[in-house]
């Protein structure tokens, strides 16, 4: 090695592009790398290695590989798992050294150089740091030696299938050596823990929701919900059974915004899901296609929402069996709705549990307190259930329902601004005593 060669080496640098560079960064790529591209996707970070000015070498990392069946055996993470933690490995998506600056060692010199600050550099423009950087190599052009040499571990061959849609994998018949580097130690056992350490939580919290259901629950779910009557006259290519099971599935998922996240969510859907639902293909060529919000849109505004609250129950009680005998605390509380221009629904929950019991919208004309004597009418009371409901419905109607309709009890807060009430209590030394209000104590029924 030269004089000269040693020192390109000794004073070479590695910075990440300024934004004015893009331009003859990518035209570089283009021009030069033997993918003639400088496509990225997702998160991405690009590096120039320089010496006095000079580019001698270019980096770009970028979002990692959707699935890969070689680094997903030798992670041991769960199909869920690398789903929500996907966004902690990084793809070198391509790396380039120019053209007149094939120097000896260069190559591990850089890729050094670049390693050392990837992962303060990432965690500085994305806002998370990195477990796993993973790299391909085609063994037709290159022998993957400076991988090798910076520390890198060859895990095998690709299967030679490169992803063109969301659920279509098209065979180019090159397959390719995977490499991979951890970027700190125990790497592969945080990707695949339980639960992920707070400094790396952060990316799950961010990962959009996707459906974990297999094709068969959602038919079977599907064929559940047929009891749901179709409001529409004419039914087009998404049936009503298989548009509640959709979105049962997405609202389990997390899934709570209405209908444009509905439409994101089930354009993560592939043909196996999208068949099971019983939806038709459409298009030319014909295929399966998720619904769009406009349908959403008109699903949650024309449904029969009491039917769907009965099957939604139904449904319920096959999942998780019947109410135990000791979660026989019910709590009605109101609320308004996420992104629903002000609709207000009452439901009723059981309090140990968290089981859902039922729900009734609110009429926007009135308040929550028909509303909430309605709900206590049609939700699955048991005698003995206890009751409870915040001082909006200290009302006797309400009390009567629940007492003598119903066969329950009831907890119901008293305020300052129910001096009758508040006098009644204090007469009879309530606030001295505990007593239940369907004893016949002479309180009226209302506490």
């Amino acid at each position: 090695m030269s004089a000269d060669e040693q020192a390109v080496l000794d004073g070479v640098i590695v910075r990440v592009i300024e934004s004015g560079e893009q331009e003859r960064f990518d035209q570089l790529l283009i021009e030069q790398h033997y993918l003639h591209s400088a496509e990225r996707v997702g998160e991405q970070l690009c590096y120039v290695a320089e010496y006095r000015g000079r580019w001698l070498a270019l980096f770009s990392w970028s979002a990692p590989a959707y699935r890969l069946k070689v680094r997903e055996a030798w992670i041991g993470w769960t199909e869920a798992q690398r789903r929500r933690r996907l966004g902690l490995v990084v793809n070198n998506s391509r790396f380039l050294i120019v053209e007149e600056a094939h120097y000896p060692n260069l190559a591990s010199r850089v890729m050094r150089l670049c390693m050392d600050r990837l992962n303060a550099d990432w965690e500085h423009r994305w806002g998370h740091p990195l477990l796993l950087a993973e790299s391909f190599v085609d063994v037709q052009v290159f022998r993957g030696t400076c991988y090798k040499v910076s520390g890198w571990q060859e895990l095998g061959l690709t299967q030679g299938y490169g992803r063109t849609r969301a659920d279509f994998y098209l065979k180019h018949d090159r397959p390719k050596q995977l490499w991979v580097r951890e970027l700190r130690a125990g790497a592969r056992e945080i990707l695949k823990a339980r639960t992920l350490p707070p400094k790396y939580a952060g990316v799950e919290a961010h990962t959009a929701p996707v459906c974990e259901a297999t094709p068969e629950a959602l038919a079977a779910g599907r064929t559940f919900f047929e009891r749901v009557p179709d409001w529409r006259k004419k039914i087009g290519d998404y049936n009503c059974a298989g548009l509640v099971t959709l979105v049962a599935c997405a609202s389990l998922c997390g899934v709570h915004r209405g209908q444009r996240d509905l439409a994101a969510f089930a354009r993560t859907l592939g043909s196996p899901h999208l068949r099971a639902l019983g939806f038709r293909k459409t298009g030319r060529p014909r295929r399966y296609q998720p619904p769009s919000e406009t349908t959403f849109y008109r699903f949650l505004t024309g449904v029969d929402s009491p039917a769907l609250q009965q099957a939604l129950l139904a449904w319920q009680e096959t999942r998780l069996g019947p109410r135990a005998p000791d979660d026989d605390v019910v709590a009605l509380d109101g609320k308004e709705l996420l992104s629903s221009q002000g609709l207000e629904v009452v439901s009723a929950y059981a309090v140990q549990s968290g089981r859902w019991i039922g729900s009734r919208e609110v009429d926007g004309k009135s308040n929550e307190i028909p509303a909430a004597q309605h709900l206590l009418r049609e939700i699955p009371l048991r005698e003995g259930d206890k009751v409870t409901l915040d001082a909006l419905h200290t009302q006797r109607e309400t009390a009567q329902i629940i007492v003598q309709e119903r066969g329950a009890d009831y907890l119901l807060t008293v305020k300052g601004n129910q001096p009758g009430i508040a006098q009644t209590l204090k007469r009879h030394g309530a606030c001295r005593r505990a007593f239940s209000p369907s004893t016949g104590n002479g309180l009226g029924g209302a506490v």
